[in-house]
């Protein structure tokens, strides 16, 4: 590892004008001097010739894989090569402003080791807030959370390794509430900071609401499968799995098969279940279900 106090890890494919600007954003971060990656999920036009000529506030280290394995392999692809101990990760579509946001998370994690992920707040292009419902917590004070929200998040490495990473298995989206989970269940916290505000002005390019409501559902299932007791996942993988019709006729989506390529999904992805499924604790379970009632305000330790 060198002395570099942080990482920044930026996923992207085929969004090239959303990548210039998260780039161009990590000027706000001077100071602390990042090494800066970029993985490369087989743009079709590489992004090493996408920022060929353009003058960039740091040096970009691009990592590409021309196999397309999604962003989620690419998130831990980009953690494994960091050289700091702290990793911002950020998607193509989110901007760092200069509000001293990813110092205040620096400090919180340098000083409590308890605390293994932080969660930002996102804010419009100009800066504002979005609505709190749209957030990781209705909370307007820094506070334990179940989980973050992947747009930007801010990683202990040494832990994220240690915790086997995101599942790549997910491929898209629902990483991050099974990583929090294990995160739980190994003694660690995860921090959201509401006054901690990251753009995240969502690019349309590649979104689709048929294969949003998809891995939502097949995810949801999985991580059920992988982490939930027996106890419970006996009636909580029906109620996820019904879950994608009422979802399917509230959003007005178009996919009346789409039960059908989930139940095949999880009928895949059963070796994997059968060879990684580590259920967690029931204080584990308790304290998921109570933070997602009532985030708990954070207090730093004494």
């Amino acid at each position: 590892m060198s002395d570099a106090r942080l990482t920044v890890g930026i996923t992207t494919r085929d969004r090239p004008a959303a990548l210039l600007r998260c780039l161009q954003s990590i000027r706000h971060l001077d100071r602390l001097s990042p090494d800066v990656l970029v993985f490369d999920d087989a743009s079709s036009t590489p992004v090493t010739d996408q920022l060929r000529g353009i003058d960039l506030p740091t040096t970009v280290r691009v990592i590409r894989d021309d196999r397309a394995p999604g962003y989620i392999a690419g998130r831990n692809r980009l953690v494994r090569e960091a050289a700091a101990s702290a990793v911002l990760l950020l998607d193509d579509d989110a901007a760092v402003l200069g509000n001293g946001a990813i110092d205040r998370a620096l400090e919180l994690m340098a000083g409590d080791p308890h605390v293994a992920a932080i969660a930002f707040a996102q804010a419009d292009r100009n800066g504002r807030a979005w609505d709190d419902a749209m957030q990781a917590s209705r909370s307007r004070e820094s506070c334990y959370v179940p989980s973050f929200i992947g747009f930007a998040h801010l990683l202990r490495r040494d832990v994220f390794i240690a915790s086997g990473g995101y599942r790549e298995s997910f491929e898209f989206y629902g990483e991050e509430k099974d990583f929090c989970l294990r995160l739980i269940d190994a003694g660690y916290r995860t921090v959201y900071l509401p006054d901690a505000l990251v753009v995240h002005d969502p690019d349309s390019a590649g979104r689709s609401k048929q294969r949003y409501l998809r891995y939502v559902t097949r995810n949801d299932c999985l991580t059920a499968l992988y982490n939930e007791p027996w106890q419970r996942l006996i009636w909580l993988l029906p109620a996820r799995l019904a879950l994608f019709f009422r979802m399917r006729r509230a959003w007005n989506v178009d996919d009346r098969w789409g039960w059908v390529w989930i139940v095949r999904e999880l009928a895949a992805n059963a070796g994997s279940v059968m060879r990684e499924r580590r259920p967690v604790s029931r204080e584990t379970v308790e304290l998921w279900k109570r933070l997602r009632r009532a985030p708990e305000r954070y207090g730093p330790p004494a």
